[in-house]
C-alpha cells in the first residue's frame, strides 16, 4: 500500500524515535517486561506501515462479502442484522430445560442451544449404572423422544434455530429433533439449526466419545449426505476449536487444529461421492474468545482468510458460498474464576467484544458464576445483557471490521494465519488429522501449551486478577444452582413408563434393522436411526447396537 521510499521514511524516523524519545523515556521509566500474546507472538511497543510493508489490500483484505472474506462474510454484516444472541442452556429434567428456554427467548434471545449432561453425550440413558450422580448435572437428559418433545415443547420449530452440542450421538440427536419437527407438523425442509457433530475434537480435547475414529467418521458424513438431501437448511456439523482452546490450546493452536479437522471432514464428504459445493456451504465453526482483545479479533479474521483460501485453492470449491467461514463463538469458561467471580462479568465483556469485532455470526457469553455452579437465572440474564448493550449501546456494530487497518490488528492477522498454515503443513506430513491424532501430535501439543500457561500464573508471569494479584478474603454472597439429587430418580421412573407404553416388538425390529446396516459399510444409518427413534428406542439402547458392530474406543497412551 505503501511506496518503497514512503516506507524506508518511516523507518528512518521510528529509529530516530527509538532511538532519541524512547531511549531516554525507557531509562527514567522502564518498560513492564517481555510483551507475547497468547500464541507466543511477540508484541513490538508500536507498529507502522513497515511491519505490514507486503500487505496488499484487495487480495488480503477486500471487502466483506467478497473473498478472501477477511473483513467478514455478509456485505453489511451488523447493520442489517446483529448476531444470532444464541446462550447455551440446560439442566436437570427437560421440564426445566424447557422452562429456561422461554425464559431466555422471553427477554431477548434470538437462537436456541441446548446443553446435554455427560450420560447423554456418551450414549448412556439415565438409569444406567455409569450414569448414576451425573443425571442431568450438566446439562438436560434426554434418554428418549419423550424428552426431547417435552425440551421444545410449545417452541415452534419453523420460527427458531436451534444449536445442539452432541457430538457421539449426534445422529440420534438430530434424528430425535427432526422427529419432534413432524409431531409439529414441520417439514425436515424447515428445520433450521446446527447439530456439533465434531467428534475429532472429542480425542483431541474432551474425551466425550463412544466408537474409535474410523466409524465415527461413517456417521459423521451419513449427517453430511442426509442433511444435504433432506435438510437443506441445517448445519450438518459445527467444526469446533473451542473445546480445544478451553483445554489449553493457543489461538494459533486454536485455529490449526480447527481446520485440520474440517479438512478432514470434507475429504471424507468428497470420498463419499458429495461434490464440495453441495455441502460445504453448510459447515460451521465454534470458537473461543479470550481475554486478549485484539488477538482474538485478529484470529477470527485470519480464520476467515486461511478458510476461504482452504476451500478454494485445496478443494476447488468453486461457489463462493463454500469459501466463506460462519462460525458461532462462545466466552471462555476456562477464563472465569471462583475467587471475586463479579470480575467474570468484565472478562466475559472483553471476550463477547472481541468476537463482535471479529464478525461472528452468533454468540454465547458465558455467566459470571460458572466457575461455581450452573448458571443461576440472575446470572444468565447479565450475560444476554451484555450482548444487547455491546449490540444496541456500544456503536461497534455500526460500521464493518472498524479494526481493519489497524497495523497492529493486520500484523496480527498475518502471524496468525501463517502459523496456523504452518501447523497444518505439519499434520498434512503426519497423514492427516485423524492419523495426528491416533499419534497423538495435537493433544502433546495442547498439554504442552496448557503447562507453559499454569507455569506461568504460578510464577505471576501471567496475572489473572483476584487469583495470583489483587487477591482478596472478602467472600461474594453467591445463589448456587443446585440440582435437586431426586430428579434422576424422577427421570429413570419416566424412561420404565415409556419402556412399558412403547410397542417393544417394533422396538426390538427397528434396533435389528440399524444392526444389520451398520453392519454393512455404504449404507446411511440415518433413516434408520430415525425410524427406531419414532418407536420409542432409548439413546442408550440405539447406542448399545453400534457399540456392537463398532466397538468402543481406548485411546492412546500420549507419553
Amino acid at each position: 500500500m505503501f511506496e518503497s521510499e514512503a516506507l524506508e521514511k518511516i523507518r528512518r524516523e521510528k529509529e530516530i524515535w527509538e532511538r532519541e524519545t524512547v531511549a531516554k523515556s525507557v531509562e527514567r521509566l522502564p518498560e513492564r517486561g517481555e510483551f507475547l500474546t497468547s500464541s507466543d507472538i511477540p508484541v513490538s511497543r508500536l507498529y507502522t506501515p513497515a511491519e505490514v510493508a507486503d500487505f496488499d489490500y484487495i487480495g488480503d483484505l477486500g471487502f466483506p462479502g467478497k473473498y478472501p472474506f477477511t473483513r467478514g462474510v455478509y456485505p453489511t454484516m451488523y447493520r442489517a442484522r446483529f448476531w444470532t444472541m444464541r446462550q447455551y442452556a440446560g439442566f436437570g429434567t427437560a421440564e426445566q430445560t424447557n422452562q429456561r428456554f422461554k425464559y431466555l427467548l422471553s427477554q431477548g434471545q434470538t437462537g436456541l442451544s441446548v446443553a446435554f449432561d455427560f450420560p447423554t453425550q456418551v450414549g448412556y440413558d439415565c438409569d444406567h449404572p455409569l450414569a448414576r450422580g451425573e443425571v442431568g448435572k450438566a446439562g438436560v437428559s434426554v434418554s428418549t423422544l419423550r424428552d426431547m418433545e417435552t425440551v421444545f415443547d410449545g417452541i415452534p420449530l419453523d420460527k427458531i434455530t436451534t444449536s445442539m452440542t452432541i457430538n457421539a450421538p449426534a445422529a440420534v440427536l438430530l434424528a430425535m429433533y427432526v422427529v419432534v419437527g413432524e409431531k409439529q407438523g414441520v417439514p425436515q425442509y424447515i428445520l433450521d439449526g446446527t447439530v456439533q457433530n465434531d467428534i475429532l475434537k472429542e480425542y483431541v480435547a474432551r474425551g466425550m466419545y463412544i466408537f474409535p475414529p474410523k466409524p465415527s467418521m461413517r456417521l459423521v458424513t451419513d449427517i453430511f449426505e442426509y442433511c444435504a438431501r433432506h435438510l437443506p437448511k441445517w448445519n450438518p456439523i459445527s467444526v469446533s476449536g473451542y473445546h480445544i482452546r478451553e483445554a489449553g490450546a493457543t489461538a494459533v493452536q486454536e485455529v490449526a487444529f480447527t481446520f485440520a479437522n474440517a479438512i478432514a471432514y470434507v475429504q471424507a464428504a468428497i470420498e463419499r461421492g458429495l461434490d464440495v459445493d453441495q455441502f460445504a456451504s453448510g459447515l460451521s465453526f465454534f470458537f473461543a474468545a479470550h481475554n486478549n482483545l485484539f488477538e482474538e479479533a485478529a484470529k477470527f479474521r485470519a480464520a476467515r482468510r486461511l478458510w476461504a483460501r482452504i476451500m478454494r485453492e485445496r478443494f476447488r470449491a468453486k461457489n463462493p458460498a463454500s469459501w466463506m467461514l460462519r462460525f458461532h463463538t462462545q466466552t471462555s469458561g476456562v477464563s472465569l474464576t471462583a475467587q471475586q467471580p463479579l470480575n467474570n462479568i468484565i472478562r466475559v465483556t472483553l471476550q463477547a467484544l472481541a468476537a463482535v469485532l471479529g464478525g461472528t455470526q452468533s454468540l454465547h457469553t458465558n455467566s459470571f458464576d460458572e466457575a461455581l455452579c450452573l448458571p443461576s437465572e440472575q446470572a444468565v440474564t447479565i450475560a444476554l445483557r451484555t450482548q444487547q448493550i455491546i449490540a444496541y449501546e456500544s456503536g461497534v456494530a455500526d460500521t464493518i471490521d472498524p479494526l481493519g487497518g489497524s497495523y497492529y490488528v493486520e500484523y496480527l492477522t498475518d502471524q496468525i494465519e501463517e502459523n496456523a498454515a504452518e501447523y497444518i503443513r505439519r499434520i498434512d506430513e503426519l497423514g492427516g488429522a485423524v492419523a495426528a491424532i491416533e499419534k497423538g501430535f495435537m493433544q502433546r501439543e495442547i498439554i504442552e501449551s496448557a503447562y507453559r500457561y499454569q507455569k506461568e500464573v504460578e510464577s505471576r508471569k501471567r496475572i489473572i486478577v483476584g487469583v495470583n494479584e489483587f487477591v482478596s478474603e472478602e467472600k461474594t454472597p453467591i445463589k448456587i444452582l443446585r440440582i435437586d439429587p431426586e430428579i434422576e430418580k424422577k427421570l429413570v421412573k419416566r424412561l420404565n413408563e415409556v419402556k412399558r407404553q412403547r410397542n417393544n416388538a417394533k422396538v426390538g425390529e427397528a434396533l435389528d434393522k440399524l444392526r444389520n446396516a451398520a453392519e454393512r459399510e455404504d449404507e446411511n444409518l440415518m433413516p434408520y436411526i430415525i425410524q427406531a427413534v419414532k418407536e420409542y428406542a432409548t439413546l442408550g439402547e440405539i447406542c448399545d447396537v453400534l457399540r456392537e458392530i463398532f466397538g468402543e474406543y481406548k485411546p492412546p497412551s500420549i507419553f
